[in-house]
């Protein structure tokens, strides 16, 4: 099963409309297009978890426009047979999140210690952060980019009500008298 705190953190950071698209969010290619144009290289894709879902399980990470096309074909082919619930799961159970650590609960164990059914909001935060480039983030490198993005991620979570802070500090006491 997914830990909804984690799947909440992805979304809120890589594909916040994922629920309301069928696969290609026009207004995340439109703002993609815009900052690309803006730096004058590459430097956000505005592909939805759908379409990562796609070049991951099946085409190489070239940027070429034969392989969007191909993207946005598996991508629609994926949108019709599969629910939103199960393509997050795959996602998150492919996507990488360190040098060879594949999957939502290998990253928890590995950078956590723990399932990922037992992250607790900020600890999902931090995985999200990592996530668009796993080998050159780590979640305890101390990297600044990292301590923002989470804390970045965090915030939006409590702004959408997916997280509320008092009931997280009374939740780390207990856990932390327990112990």
């Amino acid at each position: 099963d997914l830990p909804e705190t984690y799947t909440d953190a992805v979304l809120s950071v890589e594909d916040h409309r994922f629920y309301g698209h069928i696969g290609i969010d026009p207004i995340a290619i439109t703002r993609a297009m815009v900052d690309d144009v803006k730096a004058g290289r590459f430097v956000e894709g505005g592909s939805t978890i759908t379409q990562q879902l796609a070049k991951n399980l099946y085409l190489s990470p070239s940027k070429n426009p034969i392989r969007k096309v191909k993207e946005a074909i598996l991508t629609w082919r994926m949108e019709r047979n599969l629910s939103k619930r199960r393509i997050m799961e795959l996602y998150l159970n492919l996507a990488e999140w360190g040098d060879g650590v594949f999957g939502i609960e290998a990253a928890a164990r590995k950078h956590f210690g723990k399932s990922a059914a037992a992250l607790g909001p900020r600890e999902a935060a931090v995985l999200a952060a990592i996530l668009p480039n796993p080998i050159r983030y780590s979640p305890h490198g101390g990297s600044k980019y990292v301590a923002y993005r989470s804390e970045r991620i965090y915030q939006i979570m409590v702004r959408r009500g997916i997280v509320i802070p008092e009931y997280e500090e009374v939740i780390s006491e207990t856990t932390d008298e327990s112990e």
